[in-house]
């Protein structure tokens, strides 16, 4: 006889005296560690020996479709996400020239991933609650965070809803259901797993999302929650977005295995890759995949293989560590924003006077919504003592006070005619 430990419908543990006859007439092994077959032959498994996981897309490089796959969207949804990846891509421009000028500290661009990022967010429930990495402000965009707010961020005025105390791209929003982002790689993908694990206990219909990228996987963070994520079965998606290079560092030289995507395999959940580049393909497999995940319980690992196009952030050179040849090709040969312009048009839903029309009009919306943020006032130097606890502790009170009492001696010194007065 032995003890078993099983898991009963109410998520609660307990034992289970089982008796059973040790004299194992199968050739399924006993250990609870696997469930496998004996075997009499010693043979290593050779990774590059397997096949690859496949990547599923839909339509090619030129937006024609190679698929029978049918996807549920319409023709007006097509046109929307159309005009999100393009205005993006737009204000990317936008907001990195005004970088370079020294108009803002610092910015991030999506380029080459547009696709990855409005797809899957199209693909999600607006009750679905979202853990970003840094390079998903399409994903707000998506979901209605307007230009206003995406560059009161950037520029830190005093009408940013985190008052001017993130660093820009650094967006938050509990309006859009989009956990703030945050520097420290792969923090939010455990976050996001425990977030699912309460849901699921609520009995809540919504899954969580997480994305993070190839490099961000390395983090231990990842690999404890994607563990945790199945074997407590929560409702999650996992969103890699594998672009080629975490900074500096190619794939080549992050991991030997086949991306990302066989990690999932390797901690028992479901897993898929994707065409990054292909929004219908991206949008399907999200959308699927967010089904399976509430209709099974379970997490789903989804690897969007994309390229990025820009530089990491505005701190980065990428021509040291690639070449222009490289990325001109994925700028010009197999834009994802281009593939779907292109799909577009062959189905007459867009053309070349709605492209000229809705050019113009991205670029009077972006720069309206530059120059007013530009122009806003910077937060009270006092709201550094908000939002810290409930309320203001006796410690921050008198903190509070010495600030106010320097700044009446030595305010000639600072400009503070630019800031917010309460």
């Amino acid at each position: 006889m032995f003890l078993r430990q099983v898991r009963g419908k109410s998520s609660t543990l307990c034992k289970r005296l089982i008796t059973q006859d040790f004299v194992n007439t199968s050739e399924k092994t006993l250990y609870p560690g696997s469930d496998s077959n004996f075997t009499h032959e010693l043979k290593y498994i050779v990774p590059h020996e397997l096949p690859s996981i496949p990547t599923f897309r839909i339509m090619d490089k030129n937006g024609v479709v190679r698929s029978k796959q049918t996807v549920d969207i319409s023709d007006e949804k097509l046109v929307e996400v159309y005009k999100k990846m393009f205005l993006l891509s737009q204000m990317d421009k936008i907001l990195l020239q005004s970088q370079r000028q020294g108009r803002i500290s610092f910015y991030m661009t999506c380029s080459g991933e547009e696709a990855s990022i409005i797809g899957s967010a199209a693909g999600l429930e607006d009750r679905d609650t979202v853990f970003t990495q840094y390079r998903e402000v399409g994903v707000f965009l998506y979901r209605g965070f307007s230009l206003d707010q995406i560059m009161n961020q950037c520029f830190s005025t005093h009408k940013d809803n985190a008052k001017g105390r993130q660093m820009p791209i650094h967006y938050s929003s509990k309006q859009h259901n989009i956990q703030c982002v945050s520097s420290t790689l792969g923090t939010q993908v455990p976050n996001a797993v425990g977030y699912a694990y309460a849901n699921q206990l609520a009995r809540k219909n919504a899954v969580t999302a997480t994305y993070f990228g190839e490099g961000a996987a390395s983090e231990g963070d990842v690999h404890a929650a994607m563990n945790m994520a199945a074997t407590l079965h929560c409702p999650t998606l996992f969103l890699c977005r594998n672009n080629g290079y975490a900074i500096s560092t190619s794939t080549a030289d992050q991991y030997a295995g086949d991306g990302i995507a066989i990690r999932g395999i390797g901690y028992g959940m479901r897993t898929v890759r994707v065409d990054g580049n292909d929004v219908l393909a991206v949008y399907h497999v999200v959308r699927e995949s967010r089904e399976v995940a509430l209709r099974e319980s379970c997490p789903v690992l989804i690897e969007l293989m994309t390229y990025r196009v820009g530089h990491h952030s505005t701190s980065d050179d990428s021509t040291a560590y690639r070449s222009i040849d490289e990325v001109n090709y994925w700028h010009t040969e197999d834009s994802p924003v281009g593939r779907l312009g292109k799909f577009l048009k062959a189905k007459g839903l867009w053309t070349d006077d709605h492209q000229t029309s809705f050019s113009k009009q991205c670029r009077k919306d972006i720069m309206g919504s530059f120059k007013s943020a530009e122009n806003n006032k910077k937060p009270s130097p006092y709201w550094l003592f908000d939002d810290v606890y409930d309320e203001h502790s006796t410690q921050l009170l008198e903190q509070r006070n010495q600030l106010r009492e320097h700044l009446h001696k030595y305010g000639d010194n600072y400009n503070l005619d630019n800031h917010y007065h309460d």
